[in-house]
């Protein structure tokens, strides 16, 4: 299929062959009919791609202040890395559209096959001929709603939100500032409410037709026509309410909305535009600034979008799918016509001349729509103990010829496949990247073209079944990694997974059911610390031990951003067991030993935990993982005392060992080297050369165990011990 891209860091456009999105549960797969440009937002996202590295930080200060963090917390070279790896890929474009239900998947039955809806979401309402899109982004449009009109649904929500933010009454005044497409949109809401409405717009003919939808008077903010409009209405009170809708860097609107409110009023920020409030205005009217977030109530919440979950009428009346539908049913009734707003209708395929002729002011434009083919392509296919390691009747490591290349497919290339593994991969000698499969088309043409992929798709089917594939490798989402493991193996692949291998007891049961079953146990878990070239020298350094250690382990992991996905511990566990067979891992390999049982304990909260690990000879090992540390402070050190030596690591820079002699090893003067370029060199020789696996499976699976053992910990608030251990 097509799709509508940008690389951010050339400004290039394009409109690119992907793979069509996968359906997942609890949402449906849309074929795009019309989808609507937003004149305002998207035309910033593009005019910042075109502006030189400099200009992009002016305009985003805030990522700069994540670019600062990361420099602290990781190094220049390992942040220039990730950051020039973002800006170098293709992002997708839209947020508004209108389509034909052509997949459903389990978990909906609000919609059908052939049903017409309205969907809304920069990341699933893209200009794009397919998308999926999660139960809370879509709504079914009214019976004779034309889907050109329907695309507006989006932008329509935005407004509408502004408008609730008001809170208007029958027979008061507004002033709207800006009068592009939301801002149209907001004067015929208004309109609808009883509100008598003036604009303030510099465009005569955006007045002009926001006059002709309604308002009473619009005029250019700098001359005296609005503010004459307000004293007549007025009788020279103010406005009751003030929508900015406008954009851009000047502090016009902010001051105008000032001098024309009323005591007490109300000021809606609907737009990104300046805002240095003019402090003597705002304070002597008392006047009430509010802020519109978008669709409404649940828009930046993972739960609500992702997931399904709605949140109680009785509690919020109008969430941003309850204003998508509302929005729609007003123009089903003709309360509101956004056919005037419609400047022109292109085809999807002249998509890149259109966004030109629009940044360069030769397409004067409220609103632009892209019209898609209407013929129909093929629909994809519809998408604690520790368990003994029985293999039953082990098969071989598959021969391969001697001279060909180690060929790889990958599944999933998010954020951690494209910046720790695949730079590793991409040009190796004797390694060939092979197929790349993913949910998301974009991630997957962003992948194939930036490390060379051979083939792109969202068919796994595919891909297991391909022969000539020697390897797998799952970095997805951690709900998923048990069993698209379970199926490469059962495929007869050499796997390789990103930690976790599994999120629960079942989960770890039934990857082993399909090692026994197949007969292949060809397995390695992403536990990269262990290969880390400092902290192997500093093991050899300290040398072999004679009695009992003592081993602690301070992880400092941070704060989540609001919206990460590993916060969605419904469905990808817990922060701890998504990540903390690293750590368990690195504590075991340093032992020489698998743990025997498990303590654990929150300390500030459920992602604070203090995990104390028991060891046959006696050692323990206690991992603190907080989140709540300063990110000045290292994120990882570790401290292990045994037979009157010390091995300490500080963050993979520098390591030390206090002994009869003492070793302290340089600074690292490059990035802090984790171990993935050497775990990666061992895996590719496994596989290569159908030798033993790097990490034995035994202890994969007591780590996972381990790892899981902590929330029984928690839960029972006792040790834990862990049967069957080695």
């Amino acid at each position: 299929m097509k799709q509508v891209v940008q690389n951010y860091k050339s400004g290039e456009l394009a409109v690119l062959d992907v793979p069509v999105p996968g359906c997942k549960p609890g949402g449906v797969l849309v074929r795009t009919s019309y989808s609507l440009i937003s004149t305002g937002t998207e035309l910033m996202k593009v005019s910042e791609a075109g502006m030189s590295m400099l200009g992009k930080a002016r305009s985003r200060p805030d990522q700069v202040a994540k670019v600062m963090q990361s420099v602290a917390t990781n190094g220049i070279p390992a942040t220039y890395q990730k950051v020039m790896g973002k800006l170098d890929s293709y992002t997708p474009l839209g947020y508004s559209l209108c389509g034909v239900v052509e997949q459903v998947g389990p978990g909906v039955d609000d919609v059908k096959v052939g049903d017409v809806v309205a969907c809304a979401g920069n990341e699933h309402a893209l200009h794009a001929e397919l998308n999926w899109v999660p139960k809370n982004l879509y709504v079914k449009v009214p019976d004779g709603l034309a889907p050109r009109h329907a695309a507006f649904g989006t932008v329509g929500s935005i407004a509408m939100q502004g408008v609730r933010q008001g809170e208007p009454q029958l027979g008061e005044v507004a002033l709207v500032i800006g009068l592009g497409l939301i801002g149209q949109l907001i004067v015929q809401l208004l309109t609808a409410a009883g509100v008598r409405v003036v604009g303030a717009d510099p465009d005569p003919a955006r007045c002009e037709l926001a006059e002709r939808l309604g308002a009473v008077a619009c005029g250019d903010p700098a001359s005296t026509a609005v503010e004459a409009a307000v004293a007549e209405l007025t009788d020279g009170h103010g406005v009751d309410q003030v929508y900015l809708a406008a954009g851009g860097g000047s502090n016009q609107p902010v001051e105008l909305a000032a001098r024309l409110c009323r005591d007490r009023g109300r000021v809606v920020d609907i737009g990104k535009c300046r805002l240095d409030l003019p402090w003597n205005a705002y304070y002597e009217k008392e006047l009430d600034v509010r802020f519109s977030r978008s669709y409404g109530p649940g828009r930046y919440d993972p739960e609500y979008e992702l997931e399904g979950r709605d949140y109680p009428i009785g509690y919020v009346r109008w969430t941003e799918r309850r204003n998508l539908a509302c929005f729609l049913d007003l123009m089903a009734r003709g309360r509101v016509d956004v056919e005037p707003l419609v400047s022109r209708v292109a085809d999807f395929d002249d998509a890149v001349e259109t966004y030109r002729r629009l940044q360069d002011g030769d397409l004067k434009a409220v609103a632009v729509l892209f019209r898609y083919p209407e013929e129909k392509g093929e629909a994809p296919a519809p998408a604690v103990t520790v368990p003994a390691v029985r293999r039953g009747g082990t098969v071989p490591a598959p021969a391969r010829p001697a001279k060909r290349p180690v060929r790889l497919a990958f599944v999933g290339a998010g954020n951690y496949a494209t910046s720790m593994l695949l730079p590793h991969l991409a040009g190796r000698d004797g390694v060939e990247l092979s197929t790349v499969v993913t949910t998301t088309a974009l991630s997957a043409a962003n992948a194939r073209r930036k490390f060379g992929f051979a083939d792109a798709t969202t068919d796994l089917d595919a891909v297991l079944g391909d022969a000539s594939v020697d390897a797998v490798f799952v970095v997805t989402r951690h709900s998923s990694h048990a069993e698209l493991t379970r199926k490469a193996l059962l495929a007869g692949k050499t796997v390789f997974v990103e930690k976790p291998l599994a999120l629960s007891e079942d989960e770890l049961a039934g990857v082993l059911a399909a090692v026994e079953e197949s007969g292949n146990d060809r397995l390695q878990v992403g536990f990269n610390r262990r290969f880390a070239p400092l902290l192997q020298e500093a093991k050899t350094r300290f040398g072999a031990r004679t009695g009992p250690a003592n081993l602690r382990y301070l992880v400092n992991a941070g704060r989540l951003q609001h919206g990460s996905w590993y916060l969605q511990q419904g469905t990808e566990g817990s922060r701890f067991a998504g990540e903390g067979g690293h750590f368990i891992d690195t504590v075991s390999w340093l032992l020489g030993a698998d743990p025997v049982s498990v303590y654990a304990v929150s300390t500030s909260g459920a992602d604070d935990l203090q995990v104390v690990l028991r060891y046959p000879d006696g050692s323990t090992a206690t991992i603190s993982y907080v989140t709540t540390g300063p990110s000045s402070f290292p994120k990882e050190t570790l401290d292990l005392v045994a037979d009157g030596k010390v091995l300490r690591l500080d963050d993979f820079v520098r390591a030390s060992v206090y002994g009869s002699k003492r070793w302290v090893s340089s600074r690292l003067p490059q990035a802090r080297d984790k171990g993935q370029n050497a775990e990666l060199a061992a895996f590719v020789k496994a596989v290569r050369t159908g030798g033993p696996m790097p990490v034995p499976l035994e202890s994969l699976v007591a780590t996972t165990a381990a790892t899981l053992a902590v929330r029984a910990g928690l839960a029972g608030g006792a040790p834990v011990t862990l049967a069957g251990a080695r």
